[in-house]
């Protein structure tokens, strides 16, 4: 195995030896932007966008299908690029890294590490953004460079997110809406040194009996602050009249601001803005939970599993794609779960078998006939000997 991981790597120095001493970092994805996507991290609600979709898409179970015209149909064996996809990372921390690299820097770049003996990838490792460079000359053939290397076409997995015509990288999010990032780091800025009393002195102190001198006040001033920061009683004369100093931040629209780009920000990843600090402008009730939670899974994270489903599906071999199964985040009221077991039985568009199977309960003799008699025994197959008669039918 370690062989296995470590020899594409050294292969790549033989690949090409250009090497590349300037280049538009720009267009791969990234020089520029490492400074504001990690400073953009700071902020809460573009966090919150982030982890919010990288834990929602890679907590999802996946199901490996077999397409036979218009009928699909599970695969039983799981392929090891979908339980044991890296080195070091399973299938969540796997999927993890990828929409982590996509939500910040719009692309995510795999490297092929290992095959199988009929050249399928089973081993990605997903590649820094800022170390890769693509060079888009030529769309159609777009050339990879991994710090400064070349490597073959073959051997990059590319999934980016938005990409615009007759380009090959996909959109940075940060670098695209980056006067509405840096507004909210200007604001959490502010708060901060408001909060830390670097906006507005937060206290007066005026001698009624004497004038001081601008060193005595200063001496004064940072006796008082060391007063206050270590806790302990401040002790001064009857001539001293000490007032505080109390401004809204409200006033400043401090706590506005922050909402309007909390909810700016989850308008950018297609987030609901309740769920990230904004402000949605509505109530939230029980009512309307499982419709919100329907809403989150068909307008924000359906795009995010179909551009992963269509990219993974493409390393599979034959007629196998992959699908992501949302229904895991949608949990209904038990009452309501039973309800549409019971129309999909009635319907006989599921067996007993299937349902049994998403309410982690065990398969049952009869549960694979859609008109079953529960209990009863299953009918004997070909070659089979009745129970009661005796003999094979």
């Amino acid at each position: 195995m370690g062989r296995a991981l470590v020899a594409p790597f050294r292969a790549l120095a033989g690949v090409s030896t250009r090497a590349i001493q300037s280049l538009p970092w720009i267009a791969g994805g990234g020089r520029p932007a490492v400074d504001v996507s990690e400073r953009a991290m700071s902020l809460v609600p573009l966090w919150a966008c982030v982890r919010i979709l990288a834990d929602s898409i890679a907590s999802l179970p996946v199901q490996l299908y077999r397409r036979d015209g218009a009928t699909r149909t599970p695969v039983s064996y799981v392929p090891q690029l979908l339980w044991q996809p890296a080195a070091r990372d399973d299938l969540f921390q796997w999927l993890h890294k990828a929409v982590y690299s996509l939500a910040l820097r719009g692309n995510a770049y795999g490297l092929v590490v290992q095959r199988d003996p009929m050249g399928y990838p089973i081993m990605i490792e997903w590649l820094n953004p800022d170390d890769v460079y693509v060079d888009e000359l030529r769309p159609t053939l777009p050339v990879y460079y991994w710090q400064g290397v070349e490597v073959p076409r073959d051997d990059i997995v590319h999934i980016p997110w938005m990409v615009p015509p007759g380009r090959v990288v996909g959109l940075s999010p940060v670098q695209a809406f980056a006067r509405t990032i840096g507004i909210g780091l200007a604001a959490t800025e502010y708060g901060l040194s408001w909060f830390e009393n670097g906006g507005t002195p937060p206290a007066t102190m005026k001698n009624t009996q004497k004038t001081i001198t601008r060193d005595e006040s200063e001496e004064i001033r940072d006796r008082l602050m060391a007063s206050i920061r270590s806790g302990k009683p401040l002790v001064y004369g009857a001539d001293w009249d000490f007032t505080a100093l109390s401004v809204s931040p409200e006033e400043s629209q401090f706590i506005e601001t922050m909402r309007l780009n909390a909810s700016q920000i989850a308008a950018i990843y297609g987030v609901a803005p309740e769920m990230v600090g904004g402000d949605s402008g509505g109530s939230m009730t029980y009512a309307n939970v499982e419709q919100q939670a329907i809403n989150f899974v068909n307008f924000t994270l359906r795009p995010w599993m179909t551009l992963l489903e269509s990219r993974l599906s493409q390393l599979m071999p034959g007629r196998e794609f992959v699908k992501f199964n949302a229904d895991a985040l949608i949990r209904a009221d038990t009452l309501s779960r039973y309800q549409a077991h019971k129309l999909a039985l009635d319907g006989q568009w599921k067996i007993p078998n299937e349902v049994r199977a998403l309410e982690d309960m065990p398969p049952v003799p009869w549960g694979d006939d859609p008109n079953p008699i529960p209990g009863a025994a299953p009918e004997p197959g070909p070659g089979q000997e009745d129970p009661e008669e005796g003999s094979p039918r």
